[in-house]
């Protein structure tokens, strides 16, 4: 299997989403990398729910956040890193992203992985396995 051409990192703006990252830099370094921020929306489950901003505001906020992630990654260079943003829930999101971009690889850091028993049953799948699932491409998901 050789390198993948086109990398994409979803962010939903959980914390330690700058190694999945970090990672995609350094693992696949002639790849073009895509840093997706999807901005979930307000009637989803555990979302931002409650502030009632208008959509443009949360894309716009939700691409200051990718940026500020993309600047925090140590010896990131930009000219490789396209930011888009998306809005939905980022279990159907993402596998659609990287289908219709032509998306080779994903990384993404999967911060639910350590969710147990009661946690897991009130939110539902981990957004990684949900993921994983549904993305015909290969999936990394750092833990």
């Amino acid at each position: 299997m050789s390198d993948p051409d086109r990398v994409l990192v979803p962010t939903l703006g959980r914390p330690r989403e700058d190694e999945a990252l970090a990672y995609a830099l350094e693992t696949f370094s002639d790849a073009e990398i895509t840093l997706l921020a999807v901005v979930t929306p307000l009637d989803a489950p555990l979302s931002e729910g409650g502030v009632l901003e208008r959509d443009d505001e949360r894309t716009a906020a939700a691409r200051e956040s990718a940026t500020e992630l993309l600047e925090s990654v140590a010896n990131a260079r930009p000219e490789r890193v396209r930011i888009e943003t998306a809005e939905g829930r980022p279990g159907t999101v993402v596998p659609r992203y990287a289908s219709d971009e032509g998306i080779d690889h994903v990384v993404l850091y999967g911060s639910e992985t350590g969710s147990t028993g009661f946690f897991r049953r009130f939110l539902g799948r981990g957004i990684a396995a949900t993921v994983v699932e549904r993305t015909a491409e290969p999936v990394t998901v750092l833990e």
